[in-house]
């Protein structure tokens, strides 16, 4: 018989015996063995106890977390438009556009407003802003090309190589 863990894993394999159930000759080291009785609780019992709990209360933990932030965010974009319109100039604000529908064009007018099209709905207008009155002139050719229709849609697709195709 060899001596040591191991050694003894080893002798198993050597002894042999009759199994009470089917009577076949089985080696020791191949039975299922199976305890009847409630097994004594050992320091790895109250570990993985211990670590099931900690691991429960971390999930929690990152639910509320997740929960937390997403209300934040929600506050958050509720005062965007407030605070942004508060930046605008009075006159400007006073529209009462979504301020991610509001794009800056400096000229021939201050901003251009897509209105609507951050809400998920549908583009409700365009509406080009300016304070300016420096620009009249601009402005007013602007506005009579777009009221008498006279003015084209093209799109252009930048690659990244840099070149530019249109489409028709």
């Amino acid at each position: 018989m060899s001596t040591g863990l191991v050694g003894t894993f080893q002798d198993l394999k050597t002894i042999l015996c009759v199994c009470p159930l089917c009577g076949e000759l089985v080696r020791v080291s191949d039975l299922h063995l199976s305890y009847r009785g409630k097994a004594p609780k050992t320091w790895l019992d109250e570990y993985e106890r211990e670590l099931q709990r900690f691991m429960n209360r971390k999930a929690e933990f990152e639910a509320k977390v997740a929960e937390i932030k997403k209300k934040a965010i929600e506050r958050g974009r509720a005062q965007v438009v407030d605070r942004a319109c508060s930046c605008l100039d009075s006159s400007i604000a006073q529209f009462r556009y979504n301020p991610y529908d509001i794009k800056a064009l400096f000229h021939p007018a201050d901003f251009i407003v897509f209105n609507g099209l951050n809400a998920g709905e549908n583009l409700e207008d365009i509406s080009f802003l300016s304070k300016a009155k420096r620009r009249d002139e601009v402005q007013k050719s602007l506005k009579s090309t777009i009221e008498s229709g006279n003015y084209d849609w093209k799109v252009a697709r930048v690659k990244d190589d840099g070149s530019v195709t249109f489409e028709l």
